[in-house]
């Protein structure tokens, strides 16, 4: 017999499923966000350093995933410079866990949210007239 989810948990698994990857990659960044967010309030007493902990824990296993869905042959400079900020951030976060430091978090939270931003509005970009747009290397129209 199949235990039935919460209302909550099936809507977050349906919208997981069925979100397209730029959508997943917001909702990773989203994540980890929060969890630091939650991780910044609980170093304030050593009596929550747990749950500091364990939050900090989840944000390193975001970035991972992150690291992981990286495509390193196709993503060229793009896909090293991303690899190098994730590792830096998993740095910060360690080193924030292990000295129960605010700061690092706080830097890992800016750089975060500035790569959902920019996620964000990656499709807003158009060219601002179909003349000045080259045709790509390779094709041409045909008249």
């Amino acid at each position: 017999m199949k235990v039935s989810q919460s209302p909550y948990k099936e809507y977050k698994s349906n919208q997981v499923s069925s979100a397209d990857p730029k959508a997943l990659i917001i909702m990773l960044y989203d994540g980890a966000i929060r969890f630091l967010t939650e991780a910044k309030g609980y170093l304030n007493s050593f009596k929550t350093y747990d749950k500091a902990n364990e939050r900090i824990l989840r944000a390193q296993d975001i970035i991972t995933e992150l690291m992981l869905s990286l495509d390193m042959k196709r993503g060229g400079e793009i896909a090293d410079n991303l690899l190098n900020l994730y590792s830096y951030m998993k740095k910060s976060l360690l080193e924030a866990n292990m000295n129960k430091q605010e700061k690092p978090i706080a830097e890992v939270i800016k750089i975060l949210s500035e790569l959902k931003e920019a996620w964000e509005n990656m499709d807003e970009k158009k060219p601002e007239s179909d003349e000045k747009t080259e045709p790509a290397r390779g094709f041409a129209a045909q008249g």
